[in-house]
Order: C-alpha cells, then structure tokens, then sequence
C-alpha cells in the first residue's frame, strides 16, 4: 500500500501500466520527474496526479514523438498549442505510413510477375482547357489536388488526363500539365486553352489506386523497349475513373500512355 499521498514506483507502474524501467528511463530524460526522490535511497515516489502525464508521455513515444517535442507538449499550458504540435507529428507520421504502403504495395507487385497488357494507340490532336506549372516532384500530389478543383469548375467534359515532362523524373523537377476535354476550352484563371498534337501511345491501364503506379511505369517501359522506338516527350496520363468517380479504390482505372514510334 503507499502512504503519505504519493505512490510508491511499483505502484505507479501497476497503475500506469508502465514499467519500472520505462518509469526511470523517462525520469532520466527529463520528462517524467518523481513527485519524491528520497534523497537518502534514491527511491522514486509518484502522485497520483502524475498518472495522466506518465500515459501521455507513453503514448507520444509509442508515436516515435522525439524527445525535445515530448518536452514541448508537456511544458506548454496552452491546450491548442499541444494539439498543433500532436498534429504535426502526426502529419508527418502519416506521411511515413503512407511511403511504408507504397513501397509495400510495390514490392508485392513486383515479387509476382506478369506480363503487361499493352495497347499501341493513335491520338488526334485536340483542344482543352489546361493548367501548365514546373513542379517538384514531392508536390505533384498537392499541385495536381488545386489545379484540378480549378479545372474542374471550367470543363467537364470528359475525363481528366495529365501530362507529366521526363525531367520530373529525370531531375526531380518539371513541367506538369492537367486537362479536360472542353468543346469550347476559355481561359479563366490559371485554366488556358491547349492544342494537344497528335501522338501515338504505348498505354498500359494501371488499376487500383496509385501505391504501386510505379510497378506499371516499369513493365509499360519494358515493353516499349522490346516492341517500339520511344520518343522524347511527356508521359500522358488519363483518369477513367478516380477519387472523383468512386470511393472504391479498387475501381479506380488510371491510363499510362507512353510516346512512342511504331515498329513493323
């Protein structure tokens, strides 16, 4: 039993579900400091007050939270402060789980091989309304989402497509397009009209959402080097059926298209 209103580390543990060794370990890094240090054994006691704080504290680190922002949300009395600083961790964790996803995906893909199918098209040329930005390649996702809602509210005519410079790829930065169809395209903000030319297209259809999009670049590549001549151009992308359209993800239907000469 404890005594004299604290508890004794044992107890604080049972109670916390914490253990003895984690307990020290956060007193030791300074963010979990006794109620009591007997200055004589060097036992640690604990309030009962101290209960929430301890889970807390287990709780960030179970979130990889690093210790200086451990600190920081413990020393700040302003509860909306604590929140934004939870919260950025927690956008930058999900920005992890979401790579870990992908590459999982990916790999999964890729440990089971199969043979793409891949169609040789010819595309007219033809008039949209377009975005047109030089992008970094970690802000295609974030660029794509607000060129899109403003092309969206222009044309929707058919479905959206993208056209995507080798130098994204290549350097880490380049030009992006974003379109739809528009009989008439008109230029309202950032939306302008733009003559596609004529191309021919390798195009494999990637299913699914975009986790292991990669996978398809790859065999779409493959097969363009064994049946054709690519050319130095964008990759074209058109999105028969996206976030948009369904919240499946599992119909989501996403057409690459890569500029190619034709072989006899």
């Amino acid at each position: 039993m404890h005594s004299g209103g604290v508890l004794s580390i044992g107890e604080f543990a049972t109670l916390t579900h914490l253990s003895v060794r984690t307990l020290r370990r956060y007193h030791e890094a300074g963010l979990l400091e006794p109620a009591v240090v007997d200055e004589h054994t060097a036992y640690r006691r604990y309030s009962a007050e101290q209960i929430p704080a301890a889970q807390v504290i287990h709780q960030l680190r179970q979130l990889d939270v690093p210790l200086a922002e451990v600190r920081a949300i413990l020393a700040t009395a302003d509860p909306d402060r604590r929140a934004a600083l939870v919260a950025g961790h927690l956008e930058r964790l999900q920005e992890t789980l979401d790579r870990t996803r992908a590459a999982v995906a990916s790999l999964r893909r890729l440990l089971r091989p199969e043979d793409p199918v891949v169609t040789v098209r010819s595309v007219p040329a033809r008039t949209v309304a377009a975005i047109t930005a030089v992008v970094a390649l970690p802000d295609v996702l974030s660029w794509y989402a607000t060129a899109m809602a403003e092309l969206d509210s222009a044309s929707d005519a058919g479905p959206p497509g993208g056209l995507y410079a080798n130098e994204l790829f290549a350097d880490g930065k380049g030009q992006v397009t974003v379109y739809r169809p528009a009989p008439v395209p008109i230029a309202r903000g950032r939306v302008e009209p733009l003559e596609l030319p004529a191309v021919d297209l390798a195009v494999a259809v990637h299913t699914g959402p975009h986790d292991d999009i990669d996978v398809t670049y790859g065999r779409l590549g493959a097969w363009v080097v064994d049946h054709a001549l690519k050319v130095d151009g964008p990759i074209h992308e058109t999105y028969t059926c996206g976030p948009r359209d369904t919240a499946d993800p599992a119909a989501w239907r996403t057409e690459i298209g890569w500029p190619v000469f034709r072989l006899a």
